[in-house]
């Protein structure tokens, strides 16, 4: 069995290798590679949810607005189905695969449409091609003394990427955390007529009401060729954690979300603790120049993430739960040491609080660059490598619902806490704000956002130890309180139903069939996800939240695991391993 002090020596080399100066960071791979004869996308992680590849015959990468038009044309006039494709691939589901046929399908990639960024500074307004990547367009923000308010915290993203499945930050305030709502305008690839070229650009304005359909589309209604974001004046964010009993979170939730106005909490179920990110705006005259060098999203020595993997694969084999919470005991510890990645003056933490620009405390992704040094590392789950693989589920509340949710999961928790220790190991279950927008597909009320992730195993037929638990979570969210899934994020169970969930859901199939009539832009999987339709139910379908589980033969019979009702939620059905006494 394995001992304590190997535990500590994994995370040692977790912590040394995230903190040596000399390392060489392996950028991410091409999610698009080609062999001469057939072509496969994949995202970030090298798997798709279904573990099936995408494959397709010809790849595009235009360089200029025209390029894409001419992109989209031919696909048009060769009747191919078409998607797009940045440079990152970083969505879960299967979004941006053209079709399953791969002789008719064309796939367009933006790494090599990046080249422009134009500030307008005297409206406030910043316009940049699609495929230009977060980080630069937040540093030629900056540089002009401007800020983005609104960006998600991972930055390895593509303007029109981030904006198509609704990615976000955190805040109530002003416009919101969702980056799509200061979207003030977008240049849209649409099929057309012979007698158009078969494509045309159409420019869509703030007052354009097909602005509310095209700011979030998933893709499915043409190719976003230029974004326009409102600006604000540069300013500065000051940033502490505070790191307390969990006891009142479904009372002070709301509290929180209104006085800070890019405050979130990370709930660490297990450990009954609770981090409160204090942050807020301050002017530029704050004394500080820190960042955010989130924990997660820096560059890790590959031997260490690969360590960390066969721990947590050792765990799950022995059903060593008691491993896993030791691990995740460690992993919170020095979260709180080094403040979660916070740097004063951009070296290393100090104390708190943090003071930095918002361009360099919004978004972080250091692990995405690379360094000429001399030790290998590389973005902890690249695919690569042996190293971290993982779900990330993530759901969206309306707030009068939220408070029940967790008081729902502090009743499961109760039951048996070291069950939530997986997830406790990667990020506890991080909170955020989302104000309402009028996208069709966006958050048509104020509404909270819970991501969690937790263990993968490297064979789909493998179960997870404890995964009964965080499939009931799972369900009370997206079943009993009715949470909307993150459309970049998810296991394809989340998407179930997903149309009845939006009110202006019908407006936005009439833009599609408007902008896109012959589904062109569309796919057997991201109608799965668009239209919610659940898989055909197979042996094994619920290991990997394919499908919720009615029978046993869904989940692992011969391993033991069978289909049983929720502890707390039983209208849940989950895949459990009865004999909870053999857990070590």
């Amino acid at each position: 069995m394995y001992s304590f002090r190997w535990l500590l020596g994994v995370l040692h080399l977790v912590v040394w290798g995230s903190t040596l100066q000399n390392i060489r960071a392996i950028p991410p791979r091409d999610p698009v590679q080609c062999n001469g004869t057939v072509c496969t996308l994949y995202n970030s992680y090298g798997a798709w949810g279904d573990r099936k590849d995408c494959h397709f015959k010809t790849v595009a990468y235009p360089t200029t607005e025209e390029e894409l038009r001419l992109a989209v044309a031919y696909a048009n006039k060769n009747k191919f189905k078409a998607k797009v494709v940045s440079k990152f691939s970083h969505t879960i589901p299967k979004l941006a695969c053209p079709s399953s046929r791969s002789d008719d399908s064309l796939l367009i990639s933006t790494a090599k449409y990046d080249s422009n960024i134009e500030i307008d500074s005297a409206n406030f307004a910043v316009t940049a091609d699609a495929g230009v990547a977060l980080r630069e367009l937040i540093d030629k923000v900056e540089e002009a003394g401007l800020s983005l308010v609104a960006a998600p915290y991972w930055e390895g993203v593509s303007v029109a990427g981030l904006i198509s499945t609704g990615a976000h930050g955190s805040s109530w305030w002003g416009k919101g955390g969702a980056v799509h709502d200061h979207v003030i305008g977008l240049s849209l690839i649409v099929p057309a007529s012979e007698s158009e070229g078969y494509a045309k650009v159409i420019q869509i304005g703030a007052q354009d009401q097909l602005l509310n359909a095209a700011k979030v589309s998933l893709g499915v209604l043409g190719v976003i060729s230029k974004v326009k974001f409102s600006l604000e004046p540069g300013f500065k964010r000051i940033i502490t954690f505070n790191y307390t009993d969990d006891s009142l979170i479904e009372s002070e939730f709301i509290e929180h979300g209104k006085k800070y106005e890019f405050g979130d909490i990370t709930w660490y179920p297990s450990k009954h603790t609770a981090a409160y990110r204090y942050d807020s705006r301050v002017s530029m005259d704050a004394s500080g120049d820190g960042i955010n060098d989130f924990l997660g999203f820096q560059d890790n020595e590959i031997l260490a993430s690969e360590s960390v993997r066969a721990a947590e694969k050792a765990f799950e084999s022995a059903k060593n739960v008691n491993g896993k919470c030791t691990l995740a005991a460690i992993t919170l510890g020095y979260k709180k040491l080094i403040a979660n990645g916070l740097k004063n003056n951009g070296l290393i933490f100090t104390g708190y609080p943090v003071v930095g620009r918002q361009g360099k405390m919004q978004a972080s992704g250091s692990c995405l660059y690379s360094p000429i040094t001399r030790i290998d590392s590389s973005c902890a789950w690249d695919p690569r490598y042996k190293g971290l693989f993982f779900y990330e589920s993530t759901a969206i509340f309306s707030v009068s619902k939220f408070g029940e949710f967790i008081r729902d999961v502090k009743r499961l928790r109760d039951l048996r806490p070291e069950k939530f220790c997986g997830v406790d190991l990667y990020n506890g279950f991080l909170i955020r704000y989302i104000k309402a927008s009028k996208a069709y597909l966006g958050q048509s009320e104020d509404s909270i956002v819970v991501d969690f992730n937790y263990y993968r195993a490297d064979d789909a037929s493998t179960p997870r130890l404890n995964q009964d638990v965080i499939e009931e979570v799972e369900q009370i969210a997206f079943l009993k309180y009715g949470a909307r899934p993150h459309w970049a994020k998810n296991r394809n169970l989340a998407f179930l139903n997903v149309q009845t969930k939006y009110p202006n859901y019908n407006k936005f199939l009439a833009a599609k069939k408007q902008l896109d009539p012959q589904n062109m832009f569309s796919s057997e999987w991201s109608d799965q996800i668009l239209f919610g339709k659940e898989a055909v139910k197979s042996d094994g379908c619920a290991l990997e939240g394919l499908c919720i589980c009615s029978e046993d033969r869904h989940c692992s019979p011969s391993k033991g695991y069978f289909c049983k009702p929720g502890l707390v939620y039983t209208e849940a059905r989950v895949c459990r391993y009865p004999p909870s006494s053999t857990l070590i």
